[in-house]
């Protein structure tokens, strides 16, 4: 029988203290409202310190990196640091700098994957696709202990949705796939089994909405009001999208997630 033993979540989050900055020297980003000054890729962030951590961690947001708090590696930066190249650094061997941070992007797709299939594997009513999900999900795995690309990505993204029809069979939810709401005036809106995969959620007012059991995969959520929203079963809802979101302490959210802290 196939194991369903799940990846712990801790791997699946970002550990600063384990990895060797990859996220803020591999990625490129031009000066806007998200970032203060342009960086070229490959090209270490100013405020990056000698022992690989944020010298403004505290005070992005008021610095003009409010892109850097919305960011999530989903724990492939200390894979590829500790895992892939057993602890050395970019900074101390600069010959294997860019194989590093190409791998660094890699792993991430995957890292994402292994997070949709690992949350999968916790939706009950599911449990008929669970051993597909946790052989597909041991696929993904053993290219990720290769250092290989993300393959898989399109059976992946093809279960997910099997998983999600099943997840809200008989809801009835509305069908928005793909669909433009952004600013949309959606509160208070039954969305519960609403599918919301891909949806341009920008800016739209989904307070107090009941976002249960709605499929949110993909959607783009940056600036939407959540305030009092329910999402306590919402799938495949990511930590980026919940801090591009703007929420509060009435927001609540699947297990497993937690509020961000500007929130």
């Amino acid at each position: 029988m196939t194991d369903h033993t799940p990846i712990p979540l801790r791997e699946l989050r970002s550990d600063c203290s384990r990895c060797a900055g990859l996220c803020c020297v591999a990625h490129a980003f031009q000066r806007s409202s998200d970032f203060a000054y342009d960086k070229p890729a490959g090209t270490p962030c100013r405020n990056l310190q000698d022992d690989f951590l944020c010298s403004i961690h505290a005070d992005l947001r008021t610095s003009g990196f409010t892109g850097c708090t919305v960011y999530e590696c989903f724990g492939a930066g200390q894979f590829v640091t500790q895992q892939l190249f057993g602890g050395r650094t970019w900074r101390d061997e600069p010959g294997i700098a860019a194989e590093m941070f190409a791998m660094f992007g890699t792993m991430r797709g995957l890292h994402e994957l292994l997070w949709y299939l690992t949350e999968a594997l916790s939706i009950r009513a599911a449990a008929p696709l669970h051993d597909e999900v946790a052989r597909l999900r041991d696929e993904v795995a053993e290219l990720r202990e290769a250092g290989a690309g993300p393959a898989a990505q399109v059976l992946v993204g093809e279960l997910l949705g099997r998983v999600s029809a099943v997840a809200r069979e008989g809801l009835r939810g509305r069908q928005a796939r793909g669909a433009d709401l952004t600013g949309a005036n959606l509160r208070r809106a039954d969305l519960r089994g609403a599918d919301l995969r891909g949806a341009l959620l920008l800016g739209a007012d989904l307070r107090g909405a009941d976002l249960r059991v709605a499929d949110l995969l993909g959607a783009d959520v940056r600036g939407a009001r959540l305030d009092g929203a329910d999402l306590t079963d919402a799938l495949f809802l990511t930590p980026p999208q919940v801090a591009s979101a703007r929420g509060d302490g009435t927001t609540r959210l699947p297990d497993g997630l937690d509020a961000p802290a500007h929130w």
